[in-house]
């Protein structure tokens, strides 16, 4: 592990630890900043010198990240590794969660092994969100695999099935499986508070006051424009068996200083 000045981050997932639609601030299209980035900000503050890689890639599943992931955040030798996987395979049918936590755990002991410490979330509670309660209950009985893999292995779990904060729609983005931009400044705060780092801000502060509820016709517009925008493509990808990953690479498959 690193010493004060020579400490390095290493986060790996999906689209979710990628930061799907949170704009990059430089403008660059289809790049993205989200949650990660914003937590290796707040770590790069306290830590001068920090080193960073994302290694997350869009649509990918727990197998595929572990095999292609796992040996490159290994090979980083971090001292923080920050672990999100599963909801892409909770959104398939036939989703298995026991066999998934049998590799979930198998890449957690070879993350644990370099001496890192290794930070893994629960799934949101996807009772609460709008397209997400038919898989409720095998999310349930992954997030409890997950919390016996913290307990065995000493990971730091960032809990978010209690997160209510994260329960209002303004946390999302309109497609209702990614973090909107402040969903992912709060996301950075709650990742920071559960590895002890003091920040400013804090990701339970109130929402404002929402507007006027909309009626029920615009909801169904709503609900109209999602299932065109959103839920028919990724049909058609699954039904050709392709994912939004294929042929992308990691945003950022280097430790480096930001």
């Amino acid at each position: 592990m690193g010493d004060a000045q020579n400490w390095t981050y290493v986060a790996i997932g999906d689209s979710f630890t990628e930061g799907l639609n949170d704009p990059d601030p430089g403008g660059e299209p289809d790049r993205f900043r989200g949650w990660a980035d914003r937590l290796a900000e707040h770590l790069a503050a306290a830590r001068p010198g920090l080193r960073y890689a994302n290694l997350a890639v869009r649509g990918k599943l727990v197998r595929q990240i572990v095999d292609d992931q796992v040996p490159q955040a290994v090979a980083l030798e971090p001292d923080l590794v920050t672990f999100c996987a599963g909801g892409n395979d909770m959104i398939r049918p036939g989703a298995d969660p026991d066999a998934l936590a049998v590799v979930f755990d198998g890449a957690v002991r070879r993350l644990r092994a370099t001496g890192a410490r290794v930070v893994i979330f629960t799934g949101f509670d996807t009772g609460k969100l709008r397209a997400g309660s038919r898989i409720r209950g095998k999310a349930a009985t992954y997030n409890m695999h997950l919390r016996a893999i913290a307990d065995r292995r000493g990971c730091t779990v960032v809990d978010l099935w209690s997160a209510s904060a994260f329960h209002d729609p303004r946390a999302w983005y309109e497609d209702r499986l990614h973090l909107s931009p402040e969903g992912h400044r709060r996301m950075a705060l709650r990742v920071a508070e559960a590895i002890g780092l003091e920040v400013e801000g804090s990701w339970r502060e109130p929402w404002p006051e929402p507007a006027d509820a909309a009626d029920w016709i615009a909801q169904r517009r709503e609900d109209l424009h999602w299932a065109r925008t959103y839920l028919l493509p990724w049909i058609g990808r699954r039904a050709t068996g392709r994912s939004s990953g294929d042929g992308r690479g990691p945003k950022r498959p280097t430790a480096l200083p930001l």
